[in-house]
């Protein structure tokens, strides 16, 4: 009788302890590494690929520039094809590869016994990516069949118009480590309606004629 009242008694403690217990998010390797998806969180999580595309690297200069100058990435299309309807509490992942399960335990458990990190050597620079410091969140501009990010517009010597210098504006996020190579992108604040793209142009990501790889999405 005393052992059935212990087992009833350890019964009503535990279970809402473990009932009480938040799920642990699983969050799913995307399918290509160095590109930023968008993590969807619905009954079950899953991850989005946003449009990738070549930012074109733009210059000019208004009356020799005496009108000012602006200079900025643009590519094709006036919204992108990836559309968000949540603005608020947005989260995206960024993955190295470094983070993919290995082809072999028996190769891994060597590497480690002999002081080796598997994940360093499938992707030796996984540990020098820093992506709060590498990937930049920008709002777009929009309009004539293209999307651009503005990256500096100077004001010329004419007496009219914008004396100040003006850019895209950029959106802050917070970066969680969810495993080696693997991050999560919380974005700190709702974001408004309109066009937006990640850029990651400090990480070699730059192609020979100047354009670089942005990864774009609309919210609406």
């Amino acid at each position: 009788m005393k052992k059935n009242l212990f087992f009833i008694a350890l019964f009503f403690n535990v279970v809402p302890v473990l009932l009480a217990q938040p799920n642990k998010i699983k969050y799913p390797e995307p399918e290509f590494s160095k590109e930023v998806y968008f993590l969807k969180s619905d009954s079950l999580v899953s991850v989005v690929r946003l449009e990738k595309a070549s930012g074109k690297m733009d210059s000019k200069t208004k009356m020799g520039g005496l009108g000012g100058s602006e200079s900025g990435y643009s590519w094709e299309g006036s919204k992108s094809t990836v559309r968000l309807s949540n603005r608020n509490n947005l989260s995206f992942v960024f993955s190295t590869g470094a983070s993919a399960p290995s082809s072999s335990s028996s190769q891994d458990s060597m590497m480690r016994a002999n002081g080796m990190d598997p994940a360093m050597m499938q992707n030796p620079m996984s540990s020098l990516t820093d992506p709060s410091s590498t990937i930049t969140l920008y709002k777009a501009e929009s309009g004539s069949g293209k999307r651009k990010i503005l990256m500096m517009k100077t004001p010329g010597a004419m007496p009219f118009g914008s004396k100040k210098t003006q850019s895209s504006d950029k959106f802050t996020f917070s970066v969680k480590k969810i495993r080696e190579g693997y991050w999560e992108l919380v974005i700190d604040k709702s974001l408004p309606k309109g066009e937006y793209a990640f850029t990651m142009m400090g990480m070699g990501m730059a192609n020979m004629d100047g354009s670089t790889t942005l990864f774009a999405f609309g919210v609406d």
